[in-house]
Parts: C-alpha cells; structure tokens; sequence
C-alpha cells in the first residue's frame, strides 16, 4: 500500500486517515461529498438516508423492517480505487455509496467490533463486510460493465472476497472530515473474521 501507517496509542493498532466524507438523504446509490459530516450513536449519519435505528436499505426494509441497522455507516479504503483503476474503472470518493472513505488502513481484515475512533470524538464499530449488488455496474450516467466482479473475489482456497467495504454502527458521535485520524481499538480475543451483513 503507497498509503500511510503508524502505531497507534493502543500498541500494535494502525493509524489511519478519513480521505472523505460523504452523505446523502436519498435512496441514491452515489453520495455527494461533504465538507464534514456528524455522526449520531446509535443511528449513522446525520441528514443520510440509511440512518436509523433499524434497516434502512430498502431491500432489507422489504424482508423485515425491524432488524436492527447493523449498517448504520459505510467505510471503503481509497485504496481499492487504485486497484479498480488498473482495471479501467474510473470511480471516486462517494460514488460506490461510501460515507468514509479511508486511507491506510485495511479495512476488509479488520475482526467483528473492532472500533475505529475518527476524528476527536466518533466511534464506530464494524459490523461486517458490505454485499455489493448489481446497482454497482450502473450508477451515474456510465454503465461500468464488470464493476461488480471486479469487487469481488477469491481467495487460494475458493472463498468469496467482498472489497466494497465494510459496514459499522455508531457507538459515540462527532463530527468528521477528510484529514482526521482513524484510529483502531481492536476488540477482546478471539477474534471473529467479518462477513457480510
């Protein structure tokens, strides 16, 4: 990774960076980019559409509207932009749905509730991976044909790799922006590897 790393004050733990920040209060699949956003505990982004208590995301919404929203806030690494690049896909901070975009950290190997402090006051902790959908390959005016393979993956034993992120609930709210520090609080042992939610 060309993206920063340091120790954190909790020993081992990375020190990351948030590269943007991003709300919508529509259903749309891209959000605009934000000079700051504020996160509220318990329920996500203030003013974004997915924010609430329980599901939002209509699909799951329409299966049962009172499961808990276990995806209050979605965190993608910029990194993976370089690596859809390679691939000829152009995309950028908000445009797969993402309110923090990060830098620097490997977000996708994090444990279940791992705590990522950002800024001076939020903290949110990881619920699992992001399932990305077909609405992947047709957002904006492009249609991008092979985006959504190009998320996803396997490993050397056949297992399904999911890059587009992953999904948090807000623990402690604050306001963030691009250029604060996220930093990881990682969770008691043993640890349980993300999957999707």
């Amino acid at each position: 990774m060309n993206s920063r790393h340091s120790e954190g004050r909790n020993g081992d733990a990375p020190v990351g960076q948030v590269r943007a920040v991003s709300r919508s209060g529509a259903h749309e699949f891209s959000k605009p980019l934000q000079p700051s956003i504020r996160l509220l505990a318990g329920l996500g982004v203030e003013g974004d559409a997915h924010s609430g208590v329980t599901v939002q995301h209509r699909s799951r919404v329409a299966a049962d509207p009172s499961q808990p929203n276990l995806r209050q806030v979605h965190l993608l690494h910029a990194e993976l932009f370089e690596e859809l690049a390679a691939q000829g896909f152009e995309v950028s901070a908000g445009q797969l749905g993402e309110n923090v975009t990060t830098l620097g950290l490997d977000l996708l190997a994090l444990p279940v509730a791992t705590r990522l402090h950002l800024g001076g006051e939020a903290v949110v902790e990881i619920t699992g991976l992001r399932n990305p959908c077909a609405q992947i390959e047709r957002f904006g005016a492009a249609q991008r044909s092979g985006l959504l393979a190009a998320v996803l993956g396997r490993d050397d034993s056949g297992q399904l790799i999911r890059k587009a992120g992953v999904m948090g609930v807000v623990l402690r709210g604050g306001e963030i922006k691009a250029g604060d520090d996220i930093r990881v609080e990682w969770p008691p042992q043993p640890w349980t590897k993300l999957d999707w939610v």
